[in-house]
């Protein structure tokens, strides 16, 4: 059986104040360091077999916790990123609906629209992560093996709609992922066609509001 691991970052300094990150490169403030480490311990018990990161400092941060304590080298790929915010980043959720409200409205009602008008949709952002862990499945001699994909919170909702098979437009009804919180998804085929069940979501915390460019009108 096949087993995914979506591991979100830990906290920022602009999670805390709901400032849009997407590709800007921003690093883990010292809670986030603290919750990578002691996400990173448990996550070890599932005994991973490889690492794949963002290339993003706070992914890189975040992975190198779990790198640490089970010796696996973390091998980076840039398609598992956060959705690029276009001209929203760097903006904060109240600056965005002053100056580009129903755009932004529609986008986080579900609207796959390009974020920030330049920016990139979330069809666009799942084909290009869903691409990434099929090239490592893929290339994965052994099927039961877990491998741990170090990304961001929209990308996770995104690689979770996709390979969910849900419309886009409902990917919005999977609760935002906290920092440094996991899912797990599982196939009994080693390759992106087969059906993917959701067995953990949000997975290492304990309900709190969640911080991140993708999950609520708040929190954008």
């Amino acid at each position: 059986m096949a087993r995914i691991v979506l591991w979100r970052h830990g906290q920022t300094d602009w999670n805390t104040i709901n400032r849009f990150q997407g590709h800007s490169d921003i690093p883990l403030n010292n809670v986030g360091i603290f919750q990578a480490e002691h996400a990173a311990r448990e996550l070890a018990a599932l005994k991973p077999s490889k690492i794949i990161s963002s290339d993003l400092q706070r992914t890189q941060q975040t992975a190198a916790a779990l790198s640490a304590v089970t010796g696996i080298e973390i091998i980076l790929d840039p398609r598992l990123r956060e959705t690029y915010g276009g001209h929203w980043e760097g903006r904060t959720g109240e600056e965005n609906r002053k100056l580009d409200g129903e755009n932004f409205t529609h986008w986080l009602t579900g609207g796959d629209i390009p974020a920030g008008r330049i920016g990139e949709s979330r069809s666009e952002v799942a084909t290009r992560a869903v691409a990434a862990i099929h090239d490592v499945l893929s290339q994965d001699s052994d099927p039961s093996e877990t491998i741990v994909f170090v990304t961001h919170g929209g990308t996770s909702r995104c690689i979770l709609g996709e390979l969910l098979e849900l419309p886009v437009d409902k990917w919005g009804i999977l609760g935002g992922l906290s920092n440094a919180a996991w899912s797990i998804l599982e196939s009994h085929q080693n390759h992106i066609s087969g059906a993917w069940f959701l067995v953990e979501h949000n997975a290492g915390t304990i309900p709190e509001p969640q911080m991140g460019d993708f999950d609520s009108d708040v929190n954008a």
